[in-house]
């Protein structure tokens, strides 16, 4: 009995000191790890995504980890055909694309879509129903929302933007966008259009405002992701790594890794808020 104790006892001592080790470096699952991720999808998430990737690959040299946009649509096409190992979505999957390519979602992020116009457009402030009109067309000029009496220039997402999808179904509740509207690729596109273009108005992940663009007033709250968390600002959504099926030990600890506290710092630098 006393040798079974004394084995017992070092096994939990053995368990500890791993736990301890693991706490004091996160990065220490991948040690002994080696592979490719490939990460393709909302581009909301490559900021984050980059940084993890830049201090996995400095721990270990011999993972690779590449990492491209495209929208969710993209992510999800390319992660259940197995073209990469992570697809990366601004909105939930749906349950036709669970069932047809057998996905498995991962949230990591809570992030929020602000309507945007040039710093120095003097509207601060929309109702929703005003947001509908002026991408339904309805509205077409500044000075119909207290504005200078210049035209709006539209800008808007593709189709495969989760970004485009929330926007899309809670502020504009599935109405149309004008043909005119002029389309860009991605959050960071977006921010450049608007903030180059005095008349623009367009919207994007609050993650990625800084100082180029001005968020606006809608229905009286302001786009912060505090309020986006809290559930004050409605135009609100969780950030998504999905695999198809069970991931590798690698894409395992890379996950885990974004859902750790570890990676908090980094989810928050990007102007974010973790899902605990």
């Amino acid at each position: 009995m006393r040798k079974i104790a004394i084995a017992v006892s070092a096994l939990l001592l053995m368990f500890f000191m791993i736990c301890s080790v693991q706490a004091a470096d996160p990065l220490v699952s991948f040690a002994h790890l080696k592979g490719t991720i490939e990460i393709a999808g909302g581009t909301a998430h490559i900021p984050v995504m980059k940084d993890a990737a830049r201090a996995i690959m400095t721990y270990n040299p011999n993972i690779r980890i590449n990492i491209a946009g495209g929208g969710s649509g993209v992510g999800v096409q390319k992660v259940g055909e197995g073209l990469v190992d992570i697809g990366n979505t601004g909105r939930a999957l749906s349950e036709a694309e669970i069932s047809r390519y057998g996905l498995k979602s991962y949230p990591f992020a809570m992030d929020g879509v602000a309507v945007i116009v040039h710093p120095s457009n003097p509207v601060t402030q929309l109702s929703a129903e005003q947001v509908r009109q002026i991408f339904s067309g309805q509205i077409s000029k500044w000075d119909a929302v207290k504005g200078t009496s210049d035209d709006i220039h539209l800008f808007t997402r593709d189709e495969a933007s989760g970004t485009r999808e929330v926007f899309w179904k809670k502020v504009l509740n599935k109405g149309s966008i004008a043909t005119r509207a002029d389309v860009v690729p991605s959050n960071g596109a977006m921010k450049t259009a608007v903030a180059q273009d005095k008349d623009a108005i367009g919207y994007m992940s609050i993650g990625y405002v800084d100082d180029s663009v001005k968020t606006v007033v809608l229905d009286g709250v302001p786009a912060t992701q505090e309020n986006a968390l809290s559930g004050k600002y409605p135009v609100a959504r969780k950030l998504y790594m999905n695999t198809k099926g069970d991931p590798t030990p690698l894409v395992k600890a890379f996950i885990a890794y974004i859902q750790s506290p570890a990676a908090e710092p980094m989810i928050r630098k990007h102007g974010f808020d973790p899902i605990k």
